[in-house]
């Protein structure tokens, strides 16, 4: 380039003197202008243009002559001017290339040797349903780099630029942790002082306040409670449901006026969250829930498996059936589908709730949920060990279930990182052919061989099997699990199937092989 530089000034200058040497040579060789021809007539720039001619004798007028001469030399010195002018910009131009050219050939020798040491990433094995819902596996795209053959610098950047986008992409589409979308999280409070204690363990494990603000939402307009959630100032954003009203009901639903309550406060704060704050997902937790450490990875990894299967509606951090004795301690990583709506930590996305919303009950919302009106075949995410427990006897429920299940549930306490694992069994078509052959390729056993436990080998899994309503609770309660059903459908369910340890092996109480369809009146 320096080379190259220098022909170019040597070049410029040889043209600069040998210009000025001809149209010297040109000037004082040319005949005078305004000379008359054989033939009559004058030649421009004549006596006619210049006002001069002959004096006495034919002689020419010298001094016409000069300033014609002068004012030629200027035009030519000025056009001379405007060559040294445009010679001096491309000088500037090509040391700006120079300059250019050696970091951009830094950049692209950088990127090789970059790409040359980057390790290959796995691919993301999702399987996404569209609307049509037909499935398309989702998996790495490699998209090829272009060679830079040519000399051009511009080249050379755009081919730095691309080959770059395609690193930045191909982090993206084999990353299993969702996008960086905030989510928020939903507490539901009333008059429990001890929200204290839920709001603690979600500041102490919140990894960011910006992807995960907390917005407590209370009802009831206790003020000792209002106090303690302004105590936090802004880690949290605390909003106070306007209507406390009593809510008119029939007279024998008079003793349910906490649950029309919940409803209203439910249906206010999931629409301040979508339409006011203009979120797309929420993570809902009540005021006497605690969290596990895992709890805010757990969500930020599931998002994305619950935007991409139109089969889900919803994930929960819940495990119903989640007593110490009934899970395994060393599946902390372990999730499934279940047909029954768990609550009690649960995540939502904001096209849900715009399913929802317009035919939200005035009671007994979790319940409704249930119903197949609902729920429409979809499924929901749970874990093996539980995400959250509940400390909260107290409440409209009467500690319902607290005293016989709820406060025996195991809360984990293993961080999983569930962001760096590949979660694409949870969609429905691998998850549903894997577990259907795991259940029903187990051994089939009769209660009392599980109770006795004398004639079994191994640690399973084994299968009981039900043919009636009856029959699953009489088995479910003989083998410590929940006995209740929603709809048909019993807690933790997943085509009828409940899955849980039982002294340490593993038991599918499970209906009949050919399994169809959810009996509503078992409920």
């Amino acid at each position: 380039m320096v080379r190259k530089k220098g022909s170019l000034i040597l070049c410029g200058a040889f043209l600069f003197v040998a210009w000025n040497a001809l149209l010297l040579l040109y000037l004082w060789g040319r005949p005078p202008i305004g000379r008359l021809g054989e033939g009559g007539g004058a030649e421009p720039g004549g006596k006619e243009e210049w006002g001069v001619g002959k004096g006495k004798g034919g002689r020419i007028n010298l001094a016409g002559e000069v300033i014609r001469l002068a004012e030629e030399v200027e035009v030519q010195l000025e056009t001379q001017k405007k060559l040294l002018k445009q010679i001096e910009s491309n000088r500037a131009v090509w040391a700006r290339q120079k300059d250019i050219g050696k970091r951009e050939t830094d950049d692209t020798k950088d990127v090789k040797e970059q790409g040359v040491h980057q390790p290959q990433k796995p691919p993301l094995l999702l399987k996404v349903e569209g609307n049509d819902r037909d499935q398309t596996e989702l998996k790495q795209t490699e998209k090829p780099v272009p060679t830079v053959a040519s000399d051009s610098k511009l080249e050379q950047q755009q081919a730095v630029e691309k080959n770059e986008e395609i690193v930045e992409n191909n982090e993206v589409a084999t990353s299993v942790s969702s996008p960086e979308v905030v989510i928020p999280i939903l507490v539901i409070a009333c008059d429990r002082v001890t929200v204290k204690r839920s709001l603690d363990r979600l500041i102490q494990y919140r990894p960011s306040p910006e992807l995960y603000p907390i917005i407590v939402s209370q009802d009831c307009g206790h003020g000792e409670t209002a106090r303690m959630i302004g105590s936090y100032g802004d880690q949290v954003t605390h909003i106070k449901q306007p209507d406390l009203g009593d809510i008119r009901v029939r007279p024998e639903h008079r003793k349910f006026q906490g649950y029309y309550k919940i409803a209203r406060h439910y249906r206010w704060a999931l629409n301040q969250v979508f339409n006011t704050f203009s979120h797309s997902t929420v993570v809902i937790v009540e005021d006497d829930l605690e969290v596990a450490p895992d709890f805010f990875e757990y969500f930020r990894a599931l998002y994305l498996i619950l935007s991409s299967d139109p089969s889900l509606w919803c994930v929960s951090a819940w495990n119903d059936n989640g007593r110490d004795a009934l899970v395994d301690p060393s599946k902390a990583e372990l999730l499934y589908r279940t047909d029954f709506f768990p609550g009690l930590g649960w995540m939502l996305l904001k096209d849900m709730w715009d399913e929802l919303e317009p035919k939200w009950p005035s009671a007994f919302w979790d319940d409704w949920m249930r119903q197949p009106e609902q729920r429409k075949g979809r499924s929901c995410i749970r874990p093996e060990i539980s995400r959250t427990i509940t400390f909260g006897r107290k409440g409209v429920s009467l500690g319902q279930f607290f005293d016989q299940y709820l406060r025996y549930i195991k809360l984990n306490t293993e961080f999983v990182p569930f962001t760096k694992q590949d979660l694409s069994y949870l969609l429905k078509e691998k998850y549903e052919e894997k577990f259907i052959k795991e259940v029903y390729s187990a051994q089939l056993v009769k209660i009392e061989d599980l109770q006795q436990g004398g004639s079994l080998k191994g640690p399973g899994p084994f299968r009981v099997q039900y043919s009636s309503r009856d029959s699953f609770k009489v088995f479910a309660r003989n083998l410590g699990v929940m006995d209740d059903l929603k709809s048909g459908v019993p807690r933790t369910g997943y085509r009828g199937v409940v899955s849980f340890l039982y002294r340490g092996r593993r038991v599918f109480l499970a209906p009949p092989e050919g399994w169809t369809q959810y009996d509503i009146s078992w409920s």
